[in-house]
């Protein structure tokens, strides 16, 4: 599709949209637009009816079919199949949508809510592959339409809508787009419909980094393994069709942040602004500090795309974040087994010290025991202190803060 009818199609689809659900807003954010010294918009899609942009693409896809077709499937554990299912409701469709078994119950119930009685939800394997091979396989049988999340050139269309609004909203093109990125649908439409005519950054997560390898070897690979935690980012491969329209963006516009990094941005933008986002929806916010220097005085609209965010995982995301941030360690401990040793160590604690866990795991020699210790403090500069007098005291210890095999098992 040349260019100038893709920049039509997407304003066909915004335009149909219209009847569905509202727009989006575009709000400028003082704190963020005084801290880079920048004009910074946020493109509020966890404000949508389903909390991301997912049903954009949906809708799209969906409206080209019907009424030839009233059977959709898709395979997700989230946002997508959010989306999904407010349209067939919406159209009063059949979709019948595959999760994996592992689930989380609120977003099951979440799906079952907006689809109400028009969806059928099906748990099927403990991870996504057998979850979307399954998915493919009953919708060749049933001759239903498979709903992909991102490689399918009217979701990109979809997806394109955004910036449809965008440009709308703004009065013109901003200077820079942040986008996050998992399969390349939002990235994909996006950057089809502004061309050259701005800047990007690309930001996905360093443990699922599908456009920068796909980049790098010259088409979408799997990158498997990958780090489920910012699980609307979390893509092995990136589509094919997405790849087409994204393979001559310079690799050095992708930003990959650390999984711990990002939680520091939804537990700011939660506590600052009050606003709740997902792991994928702090990507495009984090990425700000990554490009300081070339934002200054310009214009620059970050994509929140998603605020399904289950508040069980806020303990999880602040310890993340504190120990990015520095503000937070654990240390094994060798302590002495005589009077006044404990008395000893906690007066080596400051005044902005304090003790977040406290475990003893074993006796190691008959005169020491290995303690588990968490501090917490007020400003990493801290610890500078508190180890040097730790160490003028004679303690041993070792920290274990970034060992990820031992924290798996102990913190």
């Amino acid at each position: 599709m040349a260019s100038s009818d893709f920049v039509l199609a997407a304003r066909a689809a915004e335009q149909e949209m219209r009847a569905v659900f509202a727009a989006t807003p575009l709000l400028r954010n003082d704190h963020l637009s005084e801290r880079f010294d920048a004009d910074i918009w946020l493109k509020r899609e966890d404000l949508s009816p389903v909390r991301s942009y997912k049903l954009r693409g949906a809708f799209n896809a969906m409206r080209k079919v019907i009424p030839a077709q009233s059977l959709f499937v898709c395979a997700s554990a989230g946002n997508h199949a959010q989306g999904v299912a407010f349209m067939c409701r919406h159209f009063g469709a059949r979709g019948v949508i595959f999760m994996p078994v592992t689930t989380p119950q609120q977003k099951i119930q979440k799906t079952r809510m907006f689809g109400g009685d028009q969806v059928e939800i099906r748990l099927v394997g403990d991870y996504f592959d057998k979850t979307l091979t399954t998915a493919q396989s009953f919708c060749t049988e049933a001759g239903a339409h498979f709903l992909s999340p991102f490689d399918d050139e009217d979701v990109i269309e979809g997806q394109a809508s955004v910036a449809v609004e965008i440009e709308s909203q703004l009065g013109r093109v901003p200077d820079r787009i942040i986008l996050p990125v998992g399969g390349g649908g939002l990235s994909a439409g996006v950057r089809s419909y502004f061309a050259e005519q701005c800047a990007y950054t690309f930001v996905e997560p360093t443990g699922a980094q599908s456009l920068g390898f796909a980049l790098k070897e010259g088409g979408p690979i799997d990158v498997s393994p990958i780090n489920s935690f910012v699980d609307g980012a979390a893509v092995a491969k990136l589509g094919a069709r997405t790849f087409d329209r994204l393979k001559t963006i310079n690799s050095g516009d992708v930003i990959h942040l650390s999984e711990d990094r990002i939680c520091t941005t939804i537990v700011e933008m939660l506590n600052v602004e009050g606003i709740v986002l997902e792991p994928a929806g702090a990507l495009a916010i984090e990425a700000l500090s990554d490009i300081a220097d070339y934002i200054r005085g310009k214009t620059i609209v970050c994509v929140a795309s998603g605020g399904n965010f289950d508040f069980e995982r806020l303990p999880e995301v602040k310890e993340r974040a504190q120990r990015y941030s520095g503000v937070k360690k654990y240390f094994i401990l060798r302590m002495p087994q005589r009077p006044g040793a404990l008395k000893e160590f906690l007066n080596i604690l400051g005044p902005e010290d304090d003790i977040a866990r406290f475990e003893y795991l074993k006796k190691s020699a008959r005169n020491f025991g290995s303690v588990l210790i968490g501090i917490e403090t007020t400003r990493p500069e801290n610890f500078a202190r508190f180890l040097g007098e730790l160490d003028g005291a004679g303690f041993t210890y070792t920290d274990i803060t970034n060992n990820e095999t031992l924290a798996q098992f102990v913190i």
